[in-house]
């Protein structure tokens, strides 16, 4: 909601509701060791209906912490283990020849849960890939002639391993782009590995602390959100500034961009703006919201060319630069 005031009964929604949420972080926190701004954003994809792309290198509890999220949620949960030889039907089913019936059957694919983990999803072909797409963009599935709803909430968990790139295919732009946020799970700190050695034998059980029905009402509440115009005009002018970066004085960076974002970025950075101030039991976006999401937003948007590759510019850098340029309002 852009300009429009919301009403006090909306304003004490948000405030219960996001009470509820803020538990969803303490409950992961028991099987999680830090992490604390991972399990932030996924608690934004999950109030956005978005996808994620997680990048880090093996052991750092990617898996794990989905695992528990869902675990917390009392959703369904399936792990898909991208490998060379997947095959599309592997992933969204397929049907099969009952001799008895002398019918085909339809048999469901791993896709069909609420939370699917697709694991080193760069390790699979373009085929296997192109096959998600549908689900991630449509929430549907199509097998043989039937075409089959996915059940809400739906979202995918994507991994990719940073370090061996031998052997994989790059995920294309179209498919980056359906990916909400892009997050980089880094090592713990060493105070955080020290508590991971003392729960290493630790089981303690998470408890569900939120259902379907209160998932669903806290994302039509994120989506009332007040938003001023000045804010929208500030989330405008980043993102054009990765498009035409001399008109806002960014000469500098110019030369190490390839292409901007999309405009479905543009949309990311309001409603998980909106989202992050939810979560920050606010009723109304401020800069700041928008800061805090930019770079999980946009760093897998933005295409850089073969000079930023040669120099060693990543996508953060130019990004802190567009933020460190524009004024806030």
């Amino acid at each position: 909601m852009i300009g429009k005031t919301i009403s006090e009964e909306t304003i004490a929604q948000i405030r219960d509701e996001s009470e509820r949420f803020a538990g969803l972080s303490h409950e992961v926190g028991k099987v999680i060791v830090g992490q604390k701004n991972s399990i932030d954003f996924i608690t934004m994809a999950l109030l956005c209906n978005g996808h994620i792309l997680l990048e880090g290198v093996p052991g750092v509890a990617k898996t794990t912490m989905i695992k528990a999220v869902t675990q917390a949620l009392g959703l369904k949960f399936n792990r898909i283990q991208f490998t060379p030889d997947l095959l599309p039907a592997d992933l969204i089913g397929t049907l099969i020849y009952n001799p008895k019936t002398q019918e085909f059957e339809i048999k469901k694919g791993p896709v069909f849960a609420n939370l699917v983990l697709a694991d080193e999803i760069n390790r699979a072909p373009a085929k296997v890939q192109s096959a998600l797409l549908e689900a991630m963009q449509e929430h549907q599935i199509t097998i043989g002639s039937e075409t089959f709803h996915l059940d809400e909430p739906f979202l995918v968990f994507a991994t990719q391993n940073p370090i061996e790139q031998e052997g994989t295919y790059t995920l294309p732009e179209a498919q980056l782009d359906r990916f909400m946020f892009k997050l980089i799970i880094d090592y713990p700190k060493k105070d955080e590995e020290r508590q991971i050695l003392k729960r290493e034998f630790s089981n303690e059980p998470l408890v569900r602390i939120l259902n379907k029905e209160e998932i669903f009402r806290a994302q039509a509440l994120v989506k009332e959100i007040y938003m001023d115009e000045k804010v929208a005009d500030y989330i405008l002018d980043i993102v054009f500034a990765t498009r035409s970066p001399q008109n806002y004085q960014l000469q500098a960076i110019a030369q190490y961009i390839q292409y901007g974002v999309s405009p479905r970025a543009t949309l990311a950075l309001s409603h998980t703006a909106k989202a992050h101030a939810f979560i920050k039991r606010r009723h109304f976006v401020t800069p700041d919201d928008v800061k805090a999401v930019a770079h999980a937003v946009l760093r897998h948007r933005l295409g850089l060319t073969y000079e930023a590759q040669a120099e060693n510019i990543t996508a953060d850098q130019i990004i802190d630069s567009i933020l460190n340029k524009i004024p806030s309002p």
